[in-house]
Order: structure tokens, then sequence, then C-alpha cells
């Protein structure tokens, strides 16, 4: 779900770094000592699961995990999620390093608005838990499709037809970060609670 570079204007180019920054400004002063290890295997795991990518008009599409980093890290998502797009942009030439700050923003903000939607629900039942996830996971992906194709479409309104298929083709993507995200919390309620916990301070 990378927009690849000269596609977009200076001023979403400007606008898109900036708000990265103040995200990522606010994610590294909330990111205790104690979590820099979580925030280092979540950035990891991150970028192995975006590597495959579907290619979609000057996009692409591919597994995020959004839902489970911003559940787990909250603000804290912005500087993992830059991280791993900076390494992608640098390594492989996945979006680029002028489109950097507008990508971070279509992955990181939907990741912040799912924790502060979901993380209250998983100190409930597990039942409750569990659908919060998927719809964290779901959610979060659905908003970054949105966000990549509302900015293509800002960019260019020619670009509706592109940015329509984009949202189109992630969804099976959604309905897997959903049940992906799901089967993580369900994992983490059972062996490492604790983990999930520290997120309700982020």
């Amino acid at each position: 779900m990378h927009i690849a570079e000269g596609v977009l204007s200076a001023p979403l180019l400007i606008t898109g770094a900036t708000m990265t920054v103040v995200g990522t400004t606010i994610g590294l002063k909330k990111l205790d000592f104690d979590r820099i290890a979580q925030a280092g295997i979540l950035a990891s795991t991150f970028f192995v699961a975006s590597l495959i990518h579907i290619p979609v008009g000057p996009a692409s599409t591919h597994l995020i995990l959004n839902g489970i980093i911003g559940l787990i890290l909250g603000w804290s998502a912005f500087p993992v999620i830059l991280v791993a797009l900076l390494l992608q942009a640098v390594f492989f030439q996945f979006g680029g390093l002028t489109t950097l700050g507008i990508n971070t923003l279509n992955m990181a903000l939907p990741a912040v608005l799912c924790h502060y939607l979901g993380a209250p629900m998983l100190s409930k039942s597990a039942k409750s838990a569990s659908i919060a996830a998927f719809a964290c996971g779901f959610l979060a992906a659905a908003l970054a499709a949105v966000g990549v194709g509302g900015t293509l479409v800002l960019a260019n309104y020619e670009f509706w037809e592109v940015s329509t298929l984009i949202v189109a083709a992630n969804i099976p993507v959604m309905l897997i970060e959903g049940f992906v995200t799901a089967s993580c919390v369900a994992f983490l309620l059972k062996v490492q609670p604790t983990l999930l916990g520290t997120a309700k301070g982020a």
C-alpha cells in the first residue's frame, strides 16, 4: 500500500511529512525504555509482512499488521512504521523517500485510532477482546486503503478509478488482517497479557 514517487504534489508531500514528524515525535516520547524491544519486533514483523506486494496502479497492496501494532504501541506505531518503511524504501525501492511521510501517515494514523477504540476492550471478556481485535485489524487496514486512495484523488482526480480499485483490492486483506489480529491478541492474552496491558497507557 505504498504510493510511488513522482505521483503526489509538493503540498501533499509536505503535509504528510509534517504530520508524520508530529506523530513520530509523540510516539517517541511515549515509547518507554522497556518497550523498545517490543517496538523492534513489531517493526521487523511489519517489514517482513509487507514485503510481498501486489501492484495496483500507482500503488500496491500487501499485509500491513498496523492493527496489532496500534493495539500494542498506540502512538509509538508512528516511529515503528516509519523505520520499517524507510528500510523498505532504501533497500527495495518500495514507495520512496519523498513519499515516506505520507505513506507512514496513511498506515500509522489508523493504527493510533484503532488503539484508542480497541485497547480498552482487551481487558474485558475473551469474546469482547476477540471482536475488538478483529475490528481493529479490519478497520486499520480499511482506513489505510482509504487514506491511500484519498491521497491519490487529492493529487489528481483522474486517480478516482484507481483509488476505488485500491480500496476494493484490499477488502480481502482487511479480512485477513482482522483474523490475524484477533489470533495474535488471543495468543497474547494467554501467554503474555501484560504485553497488551501496556498498550493502555500508551
